[in-house]
């Protein structure tokens, strides 16, 4: 009976990790489009240096064409994960792509962008705690915030 249960589980484990082997041959590209400098939102809205930090290290991965791609976006199943939430992030906002938004849109994003980080929707949960540094303290908060608000204010103004 033992040498059964052993046979069995022998087998499941090969099947396993041959499924493994096979899943990373399958699944959706890593991509970083080419950026326009141009067209990013540095070049399109007054982006003071704490402002550039934080979306540097909150918001870069997800929401522009400049992804840092951590190692285990190299492993299936989790690659699937990874490169889907950033495919996401970037069809919801492209920081990179940030010219090619009408004014009203702009101004539309900025306010959700402030709205978003104040529920504590982004950055994702997910995404924190493999990001060290990506959580937002109070006054990133703040500081996001009063900027969405002035760069909304002098769009309206154009």
């Amino acid at each position: 009976m033992k040498k059964q249960v052993f046979k069995v589980v022998r087998w499941v484990v090969i099947l396993a990790a041959i499924s493994f082997l096979v899943i990373q041959f399958f699944g959706p590209a890593k991509t970083n489009p080419p950026i326009d400098p141009s067209q990013t939102i540095e070049a399109r809205l007054q982006v003071p240096p704490q402002v550039a930090a934080i979306f540097d290290r909150s918001c870069n991965d997800c929401h522009s064409n400049k992804t840092r791609w951590p190692w285990y976006s190299n492993v299936a199943p989790v690659s699937w994960f990874v490169i889907g939430h950033v495919n996401e992030g970037r069809s919801n906002q492209n920081l990179s792509e940030w010219g090619r938004y009408d004014p009203d849109r702009q101004a539309k994003k900025l306010q959700q962008m402030c709205e978003e980080v104040k529920d504590g929707a982004m950055p994702l949960s997910s995404y924190t705690p493999l990001h060290p540094g990506s959580k937002l303290s109070a006054a990133d908060l703040k500081t996001l915030c009063d900027w969405t608000s002035a760069e909304r204010a002098r769009i309206s103004t154009q």
